[in-house]
C-alpha cells in the first residue's frame, strides 16, 4: 500500500474538548519554550499568518528536534494550539515517534490514535509496528484484527511486522495462520512478505518449509540468499550452509556483509577451519575487508577453530575497533587459556580509552582469571565491575566468580557466594560448584549442592555421575553403587558421547561441481 502524505490534508482528526484541553494545560502548565526546539518560537497568544503548509513544515522541523516524550508532548500541544491537530500527517508523525524511537510511548500512542476517525493503512501499520517493537503480543495482533474490522486492507508492511512477532514469540501456530491469511491476500510472494515467511520458519526451526519457501522465489536476491543461510544456521545446519554460500556464488550473486557475518558463524559452529582460512584470503581481495563486523567474526571464527594466534593477528590488522572487536578476541583468549594475553588486552583497552568496558567484557576477565587460577584479581575485577563501571553482576557473571573460586578450591566460599547472590541460582551455576566439590574431594558440601540441584533438574545425567565420582574419589564405594543404582531406576541416561574432529592441512578439500554446456567442471577451494 503506497501511503500519500499529501492527500492527507483534507483529512479530518477528531479531538474532543477534554483531549484539546489536557493539551493546552500541558502547555501553560509547563512553562513551554518552543525556542527550545525551534529557532523561531511561538506565543501562546500570537499564532503567525502562515499558510497551512509553512505551518506544517514548521511543525516537522520541530519533530527532527524531538529526543524524548517530554519533547514531544511538548511539540503536541503547540500542533493543537496551530489548529494542525486535523492534519494527518502531522499527528500521524506523533504515533511513528512514539513506535519507533527508543523512547517512545506505546501508551500514549493509543490515546493520539483512538482519537482520528479514519487512520490510513501506515497508521494502522505503524501501531501494529510498535506493538512488535515493545513485544505486546495481545495489542499487536488486537489492531490487526481492529484493522479487519474497519475494512482496512492489510499490506505486505503488516504481514511483514507480524510474521516477524510470530517468529520471534515461537508461536508455531500463530505463524501458521498468519501464513494462511498472508496467500488469502495474494501476498505470499511478495518479495518482503516471502523472506520474513522463510525467517519465520527458521525461527521455528522448520527448515524443511523455510527451504522449500526460498526455492520457489523464482528470482532469488541476496536479501533471500541471506535469510535462508541464515535459517540453517540457526537450525544447526552449518554445512548445509556453506553448501547454499558456494551455490550463492554460483549463481553470480555478491554477497554482502551479512552474508560474510553469517558464513562465518556457520564456519564457527563447524570448526571448518580450512574453509574459514580461504573465506578469509577472499574477505582480503574484496571491499569488505576493513568492514568492522566482519573482522570481529573472523576473530570471533579463529578462536573457536583453535586458531589464536590467527585471531589475534587479524584483531590487530583492524583499523578500527569497536566493544564487540575488544571481548570477542579477550573472550577467545581467556577461553584457550590464555590468561595473561587476555588481561593484557584488557588492559590496553582501558588505557586507549577508546571504549568503555560492558558487562561483556568482565565476563571475558572473569573467565581469564577462572582458568588462570587468579582468585584476588578475579575478586578486584568482580568489584572493579560493580563500583567504577556500575554494571550490575547478571547470573553469568557470579557463575565465574564461582568458577574462579571452586577452582581454587574455596568452594564454601564459593557456597556462601550463591547463597548471598540477589539473583535466583540455576542449575547451570550449582552444577559448577558441584564439579568443583568432585575435584576438592568435598563430600559434605557436594551433597548439599546435590539437594539444591535435585529441585531444580532433578533427572540431569551430569549430577548423578559427578556425584558417583565423587564419591569414589574418597573411596565410599557403596554410596557411589547407590548413586549408579539410582540413576538406573529413574532411567537417567547419559547422552550420545561425543565425538572430537581433527582436521589435517591441506587434506580438507571443498568441491564446486558443476555443468556447463554438457561440459563437466570441478573446482577445489583449499586453504
Amino acid at each position: 500500500m503506497t501511503v500519500k502524505y499529501l492527500t492527507r490534508l483534507n483529512s479530518n482528526l477528531a479531538s474532543p474538548l477534554c483531549f484539546r484541553g489536557k493539551a493546552i494545560q500541558l502547555l501553560s502548565f509547563s512553562k513551554l519554550k518552543l525556542s527550545s526546539l525551534s529557532t523561531n518560537s511561538a506565543t501562546t497568544n500570537v499564532i503567525p499568518n502562515y499558510t497551512a503548509f509553512g505551518k506544517e513544515q514548521r511543525v516537522m522541523s520541530l519533530f527532527k528536534r524531538c529526543a524524548t516524550m517530554k519533547d514531544l508532548k511538548q511539540v503536541h500541544a503547540h500542533i493543537i494550539q496551530t489548529c494542525l491537530h486535523h492534519n494527518l500527517y502531522v499527528i500521524g508523525k506523533i504515533i511513528v515517534f512514539c513506535a519507533v524511537s527508543e523512547h517512545g510511548d506505546m501508551d500514549y500512542a493509543g490515546l493520539v490514535f483512538d482519537k482520528i476517525e479514519n487512520p490510513d493503512g501506515f497508521l494502522w501499520n505503524t501501531m501494529i509496528r510498535g506493538f512488535v517493537k515493545t513485544g505486546q503480543k495481545e495489542k499487536a495482533f488486537e489492531f490487526y484484527k481492529r484493522m479487519q474490522e474497519k475494512g482496512e486492507m492489510a499490506d505486505n508492511f503488516t504481514f511483514s511486522f507480524l510474521l516477524k512477532f510470530c517468529g520471534q514469540l515461537g508461536s508455531v501456530m500463530l505463524g501458521k495462520q498468519i501464513h494462511c491469511d498472508t496467500m488469502k491476500h495474494g501476498l505470499e510472494s511478495h518479495v518482503f512478505v516471502r523472506n520474513t515467511l522463510i525467517h519465520m520458519y527458521g525461527m521455528f526451526k522448520d527448515i524443511e518449509t523455510a527451504r522449500r519457501l526460498f526455492e520457489e522465489i523464482p528470482r532469488l536476491d541476496l536479501v533471500a540468499w541471506n535469510t535462508i543461510l541464515d535459517c540453517h544456521v540457526n537450525c544447526g545446519k552449518c554445512k548445509e550452509a556453506l553448501d547454499l554460500f558456494l551455490l550463492m556464488l554460483q549463481s553470480g550473486v555478491e554477497p554482502d556483509e551479512a552474508t560474510l557475518v553469517v558464513t562465518l558463524s556457520a564456519c564457527s559452529a563447524l570448526g571448518a577451519l580450512d574453509f574459514g582460512r580461504w573465506f578469509h584470503s577472499c574477505i582480503n581481495h574484496s571491499s569488505l575487508s576493513d568492514n568492522v563486523s566482519v573482522s570481529n567474526s573472523l576473530i570471533d571464527m579463529y578462536a573457536k577453530c583453535g586458531a589464536v594466534e590467527e585471531a589475534y593477528e587479524t584483531f590487530n590488522e583492524m583499523k578500527w575497533k569497536n566493544i564487540v572487536s575488544w571481548n570477542t578476541m579477550i573472550l577467545g583468549l581467556a577461553t584457550h587459556g590464555h590468561t595473561n594475553e587476555a588481561l593484557a588486552i584488557f588492559s590496553k583497552m582501558l588505557e586507549e580509552k577508546l571504549v568503555k568496558p560492558n558487562d561483556v567484557t568482565f565476563l571475558g576477565v572473569l573467565c581469564a582469571c577462572s582458568h588462570g587460577g587468579m582468585v584476588d584479581d578475579g575478586k578486584r575485577y568482580f568489584n572493579v565491575m560493580i563500583k567504577d563501571y556500575h554494571i550490575k553482576p547478571t547470573i553469568k557473571h557470579y557463575g565465574c566468580m564461582v568458577d574462579v573460586l571452586g577452582r581454587a578450591g574455596f568452594v564454601d566460599e564459593a557456597y556462601q557466594l550463591i547463597r548471598s547472590m540477589p539473583v535466583q541460582c540455576n542449575a547451570i551455576v550449582w552444577r559448577t560448584l558441584l564439579a568443583a566439590c568432585r575435584l576438592h574431594g568435598n563430600v559434605e558440601l557436594g551433597e548439599k549442592v546435590r539437594s539444591h540441584l535435585l529441585e531444580l533438574e532433578p533427572d540431569h545425567s551430569s549430577d548423578f555421575v559427578l556425584l558417583a565420582n565423587m564419591y569414589a574419589s574418597v573411596g565410599q564405594w557403596n554410596k557411589m553403587t547407590g548413586v549408579r543404582k539410582a540413576m538406573q531406576d529413574r532411567g537417567v541416561q547419559k547422552p550420545e558421547p561425543g565425538s572430537s574432529f581433527i582436521g589435517i592441512h591441506g587434506s580438507m578439500r571443498l568441491k564446486m561441481e558443476t555443468e556447463d554446456g554438457g561440459r563437466h567442471t570441478s573446482t577445489a577451494c583449499t586453504a
